[in-house]
């Protein structure tokens, strides 16, 4: 006999109008917007490397979690889709929700100690939604991302010029979205197709990966994702490689980057020993050392990402030599 599951339909859910929001758009950091300063000698190099590479057609890569844009960064990410300097935005499902949130309403984000206690986390009607595109992006054989995006940009929401998402579809620059299945809050409600959900993936996953095959030249950026990111990009170079290693190619020579809070120290170019907890670190051995090992550079910026990324699309925005320059508004 099979294991007895639980039954969804015993669920209620609630209005997003009686959820107490944590965030709302007041969030959001804009290419014309006050920055607090923040420094790093990476930075400028980054922004070389990143305006090189979209120059040359090569891949430049922003694999982020959640907190990127929960600390207001969509509006400088879509920015620099525009300008054609960053061609591959990656979210784990985390950041898909927030997103797609803020498009509909303006506001995302709740209390999981004050919600959970009464069983209701997660549990609000409307961001729902989701699922619905998401199965019908699967009939349709589209990614989870590009699916989303299109349901926020082709019905209207409030908000959807600063949604990265419909951004992607807008443009044609792949948002993809990585996710596992029970880890977010949509997979609670009753309307989740667990299959859809992880074809939809799947197929964001190989979009992805041929996005790598770019990576020669290009730049991978890894941005508040401590799984999700590390370990998506590690498979995706290892096919990546595979094929290009059959055809007499390599994709060695690119530029890695991880923007996190964690103190790592000063010697980032060899993997800590396992008796040391930053071994557990993934992107510390898996963007910083072991994938650039043969040939490519790797940098770490440590800070907080409202302050990191500004600082970073500002380097990128006056080496394009577009928009600010290195005066007014600028962190150089």
């Amino acid at each position: 006999m099979p294991f007895e599951p639980f039954d969804r339909s015993r669920l209620r859910l609630r209005p997003l109008a009686e959820r107490v929001h944590d965030l709302d758009r007041s969030c959001l950091v804009f290419p014309d917007g006050p920055r607090e300063p923040f420094e790093h000698e990476a930075l400028p190099v980054l922004a070389e490397r990143i305006v090189e590479a979209a120059g040359a057609g090569r891949a430049v890569i922003f694999c982020c979690g959640a907190h990127v844009l929960r600390k207001g960064n969509g509006p400088l990410l879509i920015d620099l889709m525009e300008r054609g300097l960053l061609t591959h935005l990656a979210l784990n499902g985390a950041g898909a929700i927030h997103d797609f949130e803020l498009a509909m309403i303006g506001a995302t984000c709740e209390s999981v100690a004050r919600y959970v206690a009464e069983g209701q986390f997660g549990l609000w009607n409307e961001t729902g939604r989701i699922n619905e595109a998401i199965r019908q992006g699967h009939q349709d054989g589209i990614g989870l991302g590009e699916a989303v995006g299109r349901m926020i940009e082709q019905r209207e929401f409030p908000h959807r010029e600063t949604s990265v998402l419909a951004a992607g579809f807008r443009l044609g620059v792949p948002v993809t979205v990585h996710v596992g299945v029970g880890l977010d809050i949509i997979h609670e409600h009753p309307n989740c197709d667990g299959a859809a959900l992880g074809a939809a993936s799947y197929t964001d996953f190989l979009v992805f990966t041929q996005s790598v095959t770019r990576l020669e030249g290009g730049v991978f950026l890894n941005i508040g994702t401590a799984v999700m990111g590390p370990e998506v990009y590690l498979k995706a170079l290892s096919m990546a490689r595979n094929v290009a290693h059959q055809q007499g190619r390599r994709i060695r020579q690119f530029t890695t980057a991880v923007f996190d809070l964690p103190e790592l120290g000063t010697e980032l170019r060899s993997e800590a020993p396992k008796t040391d907890p930053r071994y557990y670190f993934r992107p510390y051995k898996t963007v910083l050392v072991r994938t650039v090992a043969e040939g490519g550079q790797s940098y770490y910026v440590q800070g907080d990402h409202a302050l990191t990324v500004p600082a970073l699309y500002d380097q990128i925005v006056a080496r394009a030599g577009e928009g600010k320059g290195e005066g007014e508004g600028s962190n150089t």
